[in-house]
């Protein structure tokens, strides 16, 4: 099959439109799992882990909301609706950026930091048993090397 763009120039054929149905189906897959074993065991959807894990990061454990948005590929709006989740939790407070009235930090609590510590260990097995354990060393240093140049085009 070849997929075409219309009268445009652009095509796909079978085998590149296969790789990257597989590239796309494989991150959703993985992302799938990690999430469902951080909601299981943590009540902690993976969107929260990851600023959770930023905030734990970051310098004083604080990042202004639009780098924290930049960070967890999250938009702005969406980054808002979470952090208000994360923060009737107790996970997370919000503070006022002293150089710019209209700024606000996101800031990681004790109880965000507690929460981390205790989802990490899942997080951390789950990569491992969906993505790294599949690979052999040559394997995860090609797909290093693929993402890296994905990632600096």
């Amino acid at each position: 099959m070849t997929l075409t763009a219309g009268e445009s120039s652009e095509t796909l054929d079978s085998e590149e439109l296969a790789v990257w149905r597989m590239l796309q189906r494989a991150q959703v897959r993985i992302t799938r799992m990690l999430e469902a074993d951080l909601l299981v065991e943590h009540d902690l959807a993976l969107a929260s882990y990851d600023v959770l894990t930023q905030l734990s990061e970051s310098p004083d454990r604080r990042l202004r909301m639009n780098d924290l948005a930049e960070r967890v590929l999250l938009s702005r709006s969406g980054l808002t609706r979470l952090i208000d989740r994360l923060q009737r939790d107790g996970l997370v407070e919000r503070e006022a950026c002293p150089s710019d009235a209209r700024g606000l930090f996101a800031v990681l609590t004790d109880d965000g930091a507690v929460r981390l510590a205790e989802a990490t260990p899942t997080y951390l097995r789950g990569i491992r048993a969906q993505f790294l354990d599949v690979l052999d060393t040559d394997e995860l240093r090609q797909c290093a090397a693929m993402l890296n140049k994905l990632f600096f085009a």
